[in-house]
């Protein structure tokens, strides 16, 4: 894992999402068209947390998150997502 230059700040964590499933479990191909968006994904980078509250999750970390959270943003290429700690469902 390359290191990333970005530091979230209070309570927001940098998130590189898992890549789409290519294939079913029986071995059928998934068209682009028909991939959905991976709701997990591994931090990397975390943010101070806020005044009361420290971070729970650290770098490396395998999270859950919802399918609607964050916001993509693109760093040298790579697509990540960046956001709040209380988006994310559990560590796995």
């Amino acid at each position: 894992m390359t290191k990333v230059k970005v530091k979230p700040l209070a309570d927001r964590v940098l998130v590189k999402p898992a890549e789409a499933e290519q294939k079913t479990a029986s071995g059928i191909i998934i068209p682009d068209t028909a991939k959905e968006k991976p709701m997990t994904g591994e931090v990397v980078a975390v943010g101070a947390g806020k005044k009361d509250e420290p971070m729970t999750v650290k770098v490396g970390d395998k999270i859950l998150y919802g399918k609607y959270s964050g916001t993509e943003i693109n760093i040298d290429g790579v697509d990540y997502l960046i956001m709040r700690e209380n988006d994310i469902y559990a560590v796995i």
